[in-house]
């Protein structure tokens, strides 16, 4: 209310009150001893007081106690000189409600001169949500300027308009020597260009995360920082200039670089210790065969995948495949653990269900560990195979103008289950037949169907088998068409294929009685078969050691006999089964005795022997290595 001459009385009482109904800020009319005259309705509202009860009360009524002295020096000042003393420093201006509660306000004075004497007018206003508002800023501010990140603000052009204390400690300017340049000074030169791009996008609205355009220092090293820039706006939603926080990352990176090297060491070794473990499986005369083993993309990379082929001895060979759960070093572990368990047993003659009831108490003992496998032992010549899975992927067979199909046999649950027996399955093959055996990582993709990806396997392998020249150029195509690039994501992928002989080798078989004339005419039918097959070099050796094997079979066995040669390129193999599941052993015979030499015999002249169960009994065998080119 602006100063001037009023009447005290009458009209002029009721022009004030007119007047201080209707200001819009809280007023209180005091004289020039602080008495209050008039009060607004608003003083009431804004105090707690009844206007009759401020009437004629000192104005102090309305100020907190331990401000009131300095109160009434101020309004005295204000009466002699009209002007408001300095306050003292930290001098608080609140008002004191009715109900003791304080609270901040601020105080316009106005003089008013009536006929009565000089009047002052005060304008209070509540400034608590201001002052919370302030603190609010401040807080903010000291937060911000606190912050372990570099914050920084620009207008829309371009210039820096805040710079924190992190800023310049990331940077290395002081904001007085970045504020009003552009940012473009903390970018190299030849992504400058990117600025105005994102100049754009700001001013469009968009927020920008996550790049590394603003990080040159001062003194021109490049920063590892991760920034993100955002607009800010008016009251009314207007983009007015953007904000950016830059991160130091460098620690960060440090770290992932760490673990990037430490994973591929780690990778690295698991590679190498699988290699070891699994080394290069051993050629096998009686079929063709072509492996792969591509280890993951991601993680650790290798897994527990492992195949193995194991003579057998007979012209036999065992055929092993599992894949360990899991992956690195603990699931190559296990796999080298599994294959020399598995590969041991085979080499004992043991039979499919036999030996994965075996396997099944050995991965029981490695806690937390599942295990799928499959063995199958394969007589190439006869085109014969005894196959028992645990849980493993079902083997396929393409066989010549048959087409694809799964092999038939019996799929119980993974090693480690326990309780379940495991059975197992003989089946025939056509000659000229090839297997496909492999782990879950060749066809088991991410988002992929389990049964579409089988059905993939079927086709490609159809294809493979009609069209490639040989087992390795089929080995490729697979791997080509369901694993583009040959690099599986997840999980390591195995495939293995098995060719049967296109055509029957050179095999005879004759049943004998347990009776001393097996002999003789088990020697007669070899050095027949041996003539009929051009190799009589061997005739000697052949028949003696035929004869150990009869003998000792009448001796130790039940009978019939059956006596099986066949002829490979390089080696001649003689079986002789009988009835008992009595297994030979070699022993030492004494000085006076006239027999138990005969093993060691067969010992000292075969190449090699062994002995296997049969469903009826058990077979003994030898053979003898063929000179070359024959």
């Amino acid at each position: 209310m602006p100063g001037g001459t009023v009447g005290a009385a009458g009209g002029g009482q009721g022009l004030f009150r007119g007047l201080l109904e209707a200001a819009p800020d809280a007023m209180v009319i005091v004289d020039d001893e602080g008495i209050i005259q008039l009060v607004s309705a608003r003083i009431e509202t804004l105090f707690g007081y009844a206007r009759a009860e401020l009437l004629g009360r000192p104005v102090e009524t309305l100020v907190p106690e331990q401000f009131r002295a300095r109160h009434s020096v101020h309004r005295g000042a204000y009466v002699d000189r009209q002007e408001v003393r300095a306050m003292g420093a930290g001098m608080e201006v609140h008002g004191l409600r009715k109900d003791g509660s304080r609270f901040p306000v601020e105080i316009s004075l106005s003089p008013l001169e009536t006929t009565n004497g000089l009047l002052i007018s005060a304008t209070v206003r509540d400034v608590s949500e201001r002052k919370a508002a302030e603190a609010r800023i401040n807080e903010l501010a000291d937060l911000v300027e606190s912050s372990h990140d570099a914050i920084l603000a620009k207008t829309l052009d371009g210039r820096i308009t805040y710079w924190n204390a992190a800023a310049q400690r990331l940077y290395g300017y002081t904001a007085e020597e970045v504020i009003g340049r552009h940012v473009s000074l903390l970018v190299t030169e030849e992504r400058k260009d990117e600025i105005a791009r994102i100049l754009h996008r700001l001013r469009r609205g968009e927020k920008i995360e996550h790049f590394e355009t603003i990080r040159v220092s001062k003194s021109g090293r490049l920063l590892d920082v991760d920034v993100t820039v955002w607009p800010t706006r008016d009251a009314d939603g207007t983009v007015n200039g953007a904000c950016a926080i830059a991160r130091d990352i460098s620690d960060r990176k440090r770290t992932e670089e760490e673990l990037t090297r430490l994973y591929k060491q780690q990778r690295d070794i698991a590679l190498t210790l699988q290699h070891s473990l699994m080394g290069t499986p051993p050629e096998v005369s009686e079929l063709d065969t072509a492996s792969r083993y591509l280890p993951a993309t991601q993680g650790a990379g290798v897994g527990g995948d492992w195949f193995d082929l194991v003579p057998l001895g007979a012209g036999q060979v065992g055929v092993l495949i599992g894949d360990v759960m899991g992956r690195g070093l603990e699931a190559a572990a296990v796999m080298g653990q599994l294959r020399s368990a598995a590969n041991a047993l085979a080499r004992t003659g043991m039979a499919p269900d036999r030996l994965m009831q075996v396997l099944d108490t050995v991965v029981a003992d490695l806690p937390g560990q599942l295990v799928t496998c499959c063995y199958l032992v394969i007589r190439p010549d006869a085109g014969q195979l005894t196959i028992c899975s645990a849980g493993h992927l079902p083997v396929l067979l393409a066989a010549p103008g048959e087409g694809v199909r799964t092999l038939p046999a019996p799929v119980s649950v993974p090693l480690g289950v326990g309780g379940i027996p495991h059975q197992q399955a003989a089946i025939t093959v056509p000659p000229g037949s090839v297997l496909a055996l492999y782990t879950d990582g060749l066809i088991e993709t991410p988002g992929s169907d389990i049964e579409d990806r089988l059905g993939a396997l079927h086709e490609e392998f159809a294809t493979a088998f009609s069209v490639a020249r040989d087992l390795e150029a089929a080995a490729d195509r697979l791997l080509g068409a369901l694993l583009p690039g040959a690099k599986p994501d997840d999980d390591d992928a195995t495939l293995l294929l098995l060719r049967f002989p296109a055509g029957p080798l050179a095999s005879v078989v004759t049943e004998l009685p347990a009776t001393p004339s097996a002999v003789p005419d088990g020697r007669a039918f070899l050095a027949s078969a041996l003539s009929r097959w051009g190799r009589t070099e061997a005739a000697d050796e052949a028949c003696l050691l035929v004869s150990e094997l009869l003998t000792n079979a009448i001796r130790h066995g039940e009978g019939p006999l059956l006596l099986r040669l066949r002829m490979s390129r390089s080696e001649l193999t003689a079986e002789v089964s009988d009835r008992s599941p009595r297994r030979p052993r070699l022993r030492l015979a004494g000085t006076d005795e006239e027999s138990g030499r005969g093993l060691f015999l067969v010992d000292a002249l075969a190449d090699s022997w062994g002995t296997h169960p049969t469903d009826d009994g058990k077979t003994i065998w030898f053979t003898l290595r063929l000179p070359q080119g024959r």
